[in-house]
């Protein structure tokens, strides 16, 4: 009964925070107006509201909620492959490992987005990028086979991506630079509609790859000799998730910036709500959790205010830090 009631409140407030940030923005649009819209209708006298909410608030709230179910979706993913809790795309590098491929694009010469084909080679881009990572950790891994020393090797990799973008940054022109560091702070208003039905088709194609995992991601739980034991096949599971979160990661980075904190605290949050471990569960709960958020700080970002449009990295960490923090307390008084 508490997980059909989690699905149903949270399903509804998904459905309310849609809403509500195709409903405001910048520019008022009256509620029945936007209804309307929405079912097909035009509105005499106003014809530019189309235009804003067709061409402008929907691609950003379907962008904001995909987003938000990749990244989480993500972080439960590489949570339950390395069984640490800290694990998730921004600890691990693997986004760090993206803006490197995306700054290769950006700060050489092709820079802004301009056309189709420089758009389509930065997703292609931040997908190697994320990628090339994600076997290198898999690599540290199977050497390894230390959940500490891998957190160090992941924050080994952001320092060195990190430094080789500066390196691009120093050689960049002004133009470039600005606007990588625009990209940076993350936002979900980069997607045309034109651009949504290929972020669409990415974004689904990894969850659905994600939902294949679920009876595998529950053996591995057990410890990989028990999911052998079981008849699952561990490297094919590795392989597998390493393709779907490099798609997942690489394909937010590309079109949305580096979104923090959402992979790593979004899993804890479903964790505490439920009281389960089941990825059955767990799974399409941490994606609803996840798209929930990142809808509730887009419109906490496009809301009117004096200094313009909040940055989303700006909002995330506020709801991501205090969650870490309970996890990393919980976990040393559990060890002590």
């Amino acid at each position: 009964m508490k997980t059909n009631t989690f699905f149903v409140t949270h399903f509804a407030l998904f459905a309310l925070l849609l809403f509500a940030n195709i409903l405001w923005g910048s520019l008022s649009i009256p509620i029945d107006a936007t209804w309307h819209i929405l079912c097909g209708e035009a509105v005499e006298g106003h014809p530019s509201w189309s235009a804003i909410i067709w061409e402008g608030r929907v691609p950003q709230a379907v962008t904001a909620a995909l987003c938000g179910a990749s990244l989480s979706c993500c972080g439960l993913l590489l949570q339950t492959l390395f069984r640490n809790p800290l694990a998730g795309p921004s600890i691990l590098g693997i986004d760090s490992g993206a803006n490197l491929g995306v700054a290769l694009v950006m700060l050489t010469g092709t820079g802004i987005f301009l056309h189709a084909s420089t758009f389509v080679l930065v997703v292609t881009a931040a997908m190697t990028g994320a990628l090339v990572t994600m076997m290198l950790l898999l690599v540290m891994n199977r050497v390894l086979r230390n959940d500490i020393m891998l957190l160090i090797t992941g924050v080994i990799i952001s320092s060195v991506t990190g430094s080789l973008i500066q390196l691009l940054n120093f050689s960049a022109t002004e133009e470039g630079v600005h606007n990588f560091i625009i990209w940076g702070m993350g936002n979900f208003s980069a997607v045309s509609m034109d651009r949504l039905p290929l972020f669409v088709v990415l974004s689904v194609c990894g969850l659905l790859g994600a939902t294949l995992l679920v009876k595998p991601l529950d053996t591995l739980l057990l410890g990989e000799t028990y999911a052998t034991n079981l008849g699952t096949n561990v490297n094919r599971v590795r392989t597998t998730l390493l393709i779907v979160t490099g798609l997942l990661t690489a394909t937010t980075v590309a079109f949305c910036g580096p979104v923090s904190f959402l992979g790593l605290a979004v899993p804890h949050i479903a964790r505490l709500a439920l009281r389960s471990s089941s990825h059955r569960i767990l799974l399409p709960a941490t994606m609803l959790v996840g798209a929930c958020l990142t809808l509730l700080c887009n419109l906490v970002s496009t809301l009117p205010t004096s200094g313009g449009v909040i940055p989303i990295n700006v909002l995330t960490p506020i709801i991501g830090a205090p969650v870490i923090l309970y996890v990393i307390f919980r976990h040393n008084n559990i060890a002590s």
